[in-house]
C-alpha cells in the first residue's frame, strides 16, 4: 500500500505545499497533478462537482506522485465516505466550530477502533495501489484529516478542538474568518483581531501537535506563511491561475474590456 507522503512529511515537522482543484474536469486534475505540488484538494463544498467525476479526479491525480485530497460539501458521514470510497487520500472539512465537530470529523473519516466509518467499495484501495483487506487494515494510518478553522467561534473553541485526537492539521480559510468577524472577506488582512487568532491557532496546534495550515493567494505569501511556521499551505487555484494568466496576456494585448479577476 503507498504511503500518503504529506501525512508524513506533516508528522516530521515539515512544509507540504498544494493548490485547490474548483474545475470539475479529470483532464484539469490530470494536468495539474504533474505540476509538482504535494497535493491538490478537489473543492466539491462550493463547485459542481458530483461524485462521479469527483472518483474519476481522484483516479486521474492519484497516478501520480500528488495526494488527492478533498473538501466535501460539510462534515457529515455520508459526505466523508463518499469522498475516501471513490479514492480520496484524506479531507479538508470545512466550518469546523466546537469539540463535537471535531469529534464527527474523526469518528466519520476512520474505521473502528478509532471510529465507525463503514467497510465497502473498490476504488479506495486501487487509489493507494493495494487490495481491501489491506486497505481496511492500514487506511487509519495514511488517511489525513485536516479540520478547517474559520470561524470566530472555531477560534474561541480552538482547544476544545484540537484535543481531540486524530487531527493531522487544521487550515485556515482566510475569507470565511474574517467574513465572521464583520470584515470583508479577502486572502489576507492586517486587522489585529485576525493577526491575533492565526497566532492563538498556531500556539494550540503546537500544543496538541497538529500541524498548522492556510489558503494563500500567491508565492510570496506561501512562503511568509511558512517562515512563520504554516505547514500546509495551499496556494490559489487552478481556475485562478487560469484566469489570472490570460487576463494578463489579453491586456498585454489590447484585447476586449477590461474587469477585475478574481483570484479564486
Amino acid at each position: 500500500m503507498r504511503t500518503n507522503h504529506v501525512k508524513a512529511k506533516l508528522k516530521r515537522g515539515e512544509a507540504s505545499i498544494g493548490s485547490w482543484l474548483s474545475i470539475p474536469d479529470p483532464t484539469t486534475a490530470l494536468l495539474m497533478a504533474n505540476v509538482g505540488f504535494d497535493w491538490l484538494n478537489l473543492n466539491i463544498e462550493h463547485m459542481p462537482i458530483g461524485v462521479e467525476t469527483a472518483s474519476l479526479c481522484y483516479s486521474a491525480i492519484a497516478g501520480t506522485n500528488t495526494v488527492p485530497m478533498a473538501r466535501p460539501a460539510w462534515n457529515t458521514g455520508e459526505n466523508i465516505k463518499r469522498v475516501l470510497d471513490n479514492g480520496g487520500w484524506g479531507v479538508i472539512l470545512p466550518m469546523i466550530c466546537s469539540k463535537s465537530d471535531a469529534e464527527l470529523a474523526v469518528d466519520s473519516t476512520f474505521y473502528a477502533p478509532k471510529g465507525s466509518r463503514s467497510v465497502g467499495g473498490m476504488l479506495h484501495a486501487i487509489s493507494f495501489q493495494t487490495d481491501p483487506a489491506t486497505y481496511y487494515e492500514r487506511a487509519n494510518e495514511e488517511i489525513l484529516l485536516v479540520l478547517q478553522l474559520e470561524h470566530v467561534k472555531a477560534i474561541e473553541n480552538a482547544d476544545e478542538i484540537l484535543s481531540v485526537p486524530g487531527i493531522d492539521a487544521f487550515f485556515v480559510g482566510p475569507n470565511d474568518l474574517l467574513k465572521s468577524m464583520g470584515e470583508k472577506p479577502k486572502w489576507d488582512s492586517d486587522k489585529q483581531e485576525f493577526i491575533d487568532a492565526l497566532k492563538h491557532l498556531q500556539a494550540v496546534g503546537k500544543k496538541y501537535g497538529v500541524a498548522s495550515g492556510i489558503h494563500v493567494a500567491d508565492v510570496e505569501a506561501a512562503e511568509r506563511r511558512r517562515k512563520e511556521g504554516f505547514q500546509f499551505i495551499a496556494v490559489a487555484s487552478e481556475a485562478g491561475m487560469m484566469l489570472s494568466k490570460a487576463s494578463e496576456m489579453a491586456k498585454a494585448l489590447g484585447c476586449g474590456h477590461e474587469r477585475e479577476v478574481a483570484k479564486y
